[in-house]
């Protein structure tokens, strides 16, 4: 009998956990702030603050859940702080309790980083540089390939077909979402696709007075090009950020080499950084959470707005000056 996963009482996660890691908890159970899963902080008899996260059925599978695991603890090894899953009593590191699987991790904590100085902007690089060498050591066949031919165009198919918009709205955004995978499309041939974060933006990198700096949730990690956890980490578009493009390159190059012709991708990374999560929330408009938080999703001035912001991103693609050759160096 499978338990309810809104209906994991403290008894429960106490009771699970315990059994997963073979320790003996106190009765703290605090929840953190999660929309997709169910996280809490629980400690140890010996003092030990832990977070146990409980993944919503239907997301994950155990073998995607893997992907991430195995990439994390590359990282680790590497001696790149990240916040490893720890080992439970089974040998794994993901349990699986009355059908809802779960990791235990130890708690970290850290202020996100502030960028005042060049060097700020070199240390993210090199951070992310290190990373993606971590990643290179294998494939993650179970998690989703960045690439608009298996994300891009089946999201808007999913936001076409689903009735959300009005025809009117419908149709500007058929016309404009075309226009920006035909040049995706011709982009992303031959861009090699690697493990990476994925969701690399500032909020997700903490500054720790121990440690430096430390990168947190992988919840979201692909097989992607390696731009997308540089651009997600840029104050504002490419052709205004090149100052801060050439730092973060400069850092990433002490550990791994970076392929200019990428940064061709950002723009067009950004639009379909949009769509996906257009296509995200199409999933959880029956979700009372969703609908609580978004509560003006799916109406025509909604839909208005959303296609109007892609019709601009399309136009900064189009300005792009790495695509249309009125930039020099690498930015051609």
């Amino acid at each position: 009998m499978s338990t309810s996963f809104d209906n994991l009482t403290p008894d429960r996660i106490l009771d699970a956990i315990e059994l997963g890691m073979g320790c003996a908890l106190t009765g703290l159970t605090s929840p953190l702030p999660s929309y997709i899963n169910r996280v809490y902080e629980l400690q140890s008899l010996e003092g030990e603050r832990l977070i146990a996260k409980f993944y919503r059925p239907g997301r994950w599978n155990k073998a995607t859940l893997q992907d991430e695991h195995d990439f994390v603890l590359d990282c680790a090894a590497e001696e790149i702080p990240v916040v490893a899953p720890l080992q439970l009593a089974s040998g794994g590191t993901i349990g699986d309790y009355e059908g809802i699987l779960y990791s235990v991790f130890p708690k970290r904590s850290g202020r996100e980083m502030e960028l005042h100085t060049d060097e700020d902007w070199r240390r993210l690089g090199s951070l992310v540089g290190r990373i993606h060498l971590a990643g290179t050591k294998r494939n993650a066949d179970n998690r989703l390939q960045m690439h608009p031919e298996t994300t891009t165009i089946p999201e808007i198919g999913t936001l076409l077909n689903g009735d959300f918009m009005s025809a009117h709205q419908a149709a500007r955004f058929k016309e404009v979402t075309s226009r920006i995978t035909d040049i995706a499309l011709r982009e992303f041939e031959d861009v090699e696709l690697q493990r990476i974060h994925g969701d690399c933006h500032r909020a997700n990198v903490l500054e720790r007075s121990d440690e430096g700096l430390m990168v947190i949730d992988f919840d979201d990690m692909v097989m992607g090009p390696a731009v997308q956890d540089v651009w997600l980490l840029l104050p504002g578009h490419a052709n205004d950020t090149r100052h801060e493009i050439d730092l973060i390159i400069d850092g990433y190059e002490q550990f791994m080499d970076f392929n200019d012709r990428q940064l061709r991708l950002i723009e067009i990374l950004r639009a379909m950084r949009i769509i996906y999560f257009l296509s995200w929330c199409s999933t959880q408009v029956d979700d009372f959470k969703f609908q609580n938080n978004f509560p003006d999703w799916g109406s025509d001035r909604f839909w208005q707005q959303e296609v109007s912001d892609l019709e601009h991103q399309y136009h900064a693609i189009l300005n792009d000056e790495r695509l249309n050759g009125t930039s020099g160096n690498y930015w051609q």
